[in-house]
């Protein structure tokens, strides 16, 4: 049997057979490569978050509103499709407004509803009652039975600009407690969702989807300016449209004082008037001469109505409305709406190419019968 000849030498002699040195050495790491060699930015300094501020203080006044409404079930009963009554769940948001309990939210989220639910973001939940609902400004008064509940301030919606923060709280979707951040695109929308509109819309980037009705849109100084009350889809962004809250206010304080809001009307059928329809118009024969402009023509006169019992005529071009200058049909009935039943309104019309000053009186828009 042979003998391993390195058994027996000392680790130093092993070290230096194998080419080793003494001292072991290990190999010096390599340096990781430099992926920038920019300067390293100061840290920032913390600074006041004025969105941080102004939620803190709507925020906790911010509810959420679930509703319960029973439905007709049209299968119901057939074939045992079903119970001939269902039950429909529904949400929204609102805020409050009174530290006894007086809350505002849009009409749409209580319409019809059995059942009201008032949760705060700090848990407590209430029932509520439905004080009134106005399907024409989409403004509803809730009431809760409580004392000493937070109260979020309300702004003056008059003095909004375009281009100032908007912020909107909300339940979107179910997300309690969301806020979402843009800017006041544009104000007085008469034509956001449709005509007939009486509300001229704030129009706001600030993401707001189902869940969102009824919640508060608010400024940079924590001030409800706008009730958040739709949404247009768009490719790439959504619009989003709210009531102004000086609008929302005069209508929950009719609500308060007497179940319902009241509204001026009087009683025309209005056309939006471009040079083409005038061209057209005027080459029937039509006992109307139009001028070849853009405007707001009458097209019928309801008889024994404010309008008509003003000297309103068919064929009138309406040019001024309470000193405001009317651009169509939409511009003409949220003028008519800020004023008031059985005031006096001042309505300047272009009559055969003649300016002729009117004094209206509306009357009350009659409600519908349900």
């Amino acid at each position: 049997m042979s003998r391993n000849p390195l058994i027996g030498l000392p680790v130093a002699a092993l070290l230096l057979l194998a080419g080793c040195q003494w001292p072991f050495q290990r190999p010096a790491p390599t340096k990781a490569p430099l992926v920038s060699d920019g300067p390293t930015a100061a840290p920032l300094q913390q600074g006041n978050s004025f969105v941080a501020d102004a939620v803190a203080k709507v925020g906790p006044a911010v509810v959420r509103i679930d509703t319960k409404k029973e439905v007709v079930n049209p299968m119901g009963g057939i074939f045992g499709s079903g119970p001939p009554v269902q039950e429909q769940q529904g949400l929204g948001s609102g805020f409050i407004t009174r530290s006894d309990g007086v809350l505002l939210t849009n009409a749409h989220v209580v319409e019809g509803a059995d059942n009201v639910s008032v949760t705060l973001p700090d848990g407590r939940s209430y029932p509520g009652k439905v004080l009134g609902a106005d399907p024409l400004t989409d403004v509803a008064v809730v009431k809760v039975a409580a004392q000493g509940l937070p109260v979020a301030p309300l702004g003056n919606s008059s003095v909004v600009r375009p281009g100032e923060w908007a912020i909107a709280i909300g339940n979107p979707l179910g997300l309690d407690n969301t806020v979402t951040l843009g800017i006041v695109s544009a104000t007085a929308r008469t034509d956001a969702l449709g005509g007939g509109q009486r509300v001229a819309f704030i129009q706001t980037d600030a993401a707001v989807n189902p869940g969102n009705s009824g919640g508060p849109l608010i400024n940079d100084r924590g001030q409800v300016i706008g009730i958040n009350t739709a949404i247009r889809q768009a490719p790439g962004a959504g619009l989003s449209f709210a009531i102004p809250i000086n609008k929302a206010r005069l209508v929950a304080q009719q609500i308060l004082e007497r179940g319902r809001a009241s509204h001026p009307y009087l009683g025309v059928r209005l056309q939006a008037l471009t040079p083409q329809l005038a061209r057209e118009v005027n080459a029937t024969g039509n006992s109307c001469r139009l001028p070849e402009r853009n405007g707001v023509v009458v097209v019928d006169v309801v008889q024994a109505s404010p309008a008509a019992e003003g000297g309103l005529k068919t064929c009138d071009l309406i040019v001024e409305v309470a000193g405001q200058v009317v651009k169509s049909p939409s511009d003409v009935q949220v003028a008519v709406d800020r004023g008031l039943v059985g005031a006096e309104l001042s309505v300047t019309v272009d009559r055969g190419g003649q300016p002729k000053s009117l004094k209206l009186r509306p009357g009350e828009l009659p409600r519908p019968q349900g």
